[in-house]
């Protein structure tokens, strides 16, 4: 299953904006320390969100679907920021 949504994402295209992410995780010590469900790498469709062997949680943007599910599922932490990318970044769909 997991690999059919590897597929699909891949039809996706991502213009990254170098050194300007759209989505950062504003302490990350907080995930580490005080998170301890990590709600945002379940609930992240394009997997944007890891965890890591240390219990911190890693970020990458680039595939991010724009969907909003990590600033919903982090509201009551507060510690995902969120925004759109400028203008002519972030994700492209193929069928829409």
């Amino acid at each position: 299953m997991y690999a059919q949504i590897e597929e699909k994402l891949f039809q996706n295209r991502y213009r990254v904006d170098a050194g300007r992410p759209h989505v950062t995780i504003r302490d990350p010590a907080y995930c580490r320390e005080r998170c301890a469900g990590k709600e945002c790498t379940h609930v992240c469709p394009a997997a944007c969100y890891r965890v890591q062997f240390d219990g911190s949680v890693e970020l990458s943007t680039e595939g991010c679907l724009e969907c909003g599910s990590c600033r919903i599922i982090c509201a009551g932490h507060g510690n995902v920021i969120w925004d759109y990318p400028r203008g002519g970044f972030g994700v492209s769909y193929k069928f829409g």
